[in-house]
């Protein structure tokens, strides 16, 4: 089983918004500290914001700040809305199954009960199991403080 680039973007997203807890993350920092690119993280945030993880702020001050709890953040539910459209084999998208032996192949049946299980296990597992207490990941995450902005161009010059 291979997760897709984009449910691994929103793990680190969320990661990154946790251990800032109580600031506004930009993107272009989870980019840097995550190894990414900046066009494929706008499009997971902007997912991750349609699916309530995540509130966004725009502008020059904006960023991005976790919805609710990473305690009632679940990696289960993060990856079922994630990986849900990509079939984990061809035999599971009807629209697609090209598969001549699908109609009497037993292995379909075990493998949707092996991915039941997968996602069950992650269901145990929240956000704030992976960052309480993960100084390394801390030590990674963390964003130093901002500066803070000068009000008006007048200020600039003085």
């Amino acid at each position: 089983m291979r997760l897709t680039i984009r449910t691994n973007l929103a793990v680190r997203v969320l990661m990154h918004c946790a251990v800032n807890s109580g600031r506004l993350v930009r993107s272009a920092d989870i980019a840097e500290s995550c190894n990414a690119s900046g066009n494929h993280l706008a499009q997971v945030i902007h997912r991750l914001q349609l699916c309530g993880y995540v509130d966004t702020q725009r502008g020059r001050q904006g960023g991005l700040t976790l919805s609710r709890p990473a305690s009632e953040i679940s990696m289960g539910e993060l990856f079922r809305k994630f990986e849900a459209s990509v079939p984990f084999t061809e035999c599971f998208d009807p629209s697609s199954n090209s598969c001549p032996l699908a109609h009497a192949c037993r292995m379909r049946r075990f493998l949707a009960r092996a991915t039941e299980a997968f996602y069950r296990e992650l269901d145990e597992v929240t956000l704030e199991d992976l960052v309480d207490g993960n100084s390394e990941l801390h030590d990674l995450l963390t964003l130093a403080p901002r500066e803070p902005m000068l009000e008006g161009c007048a200020a600039q010059f003085n």
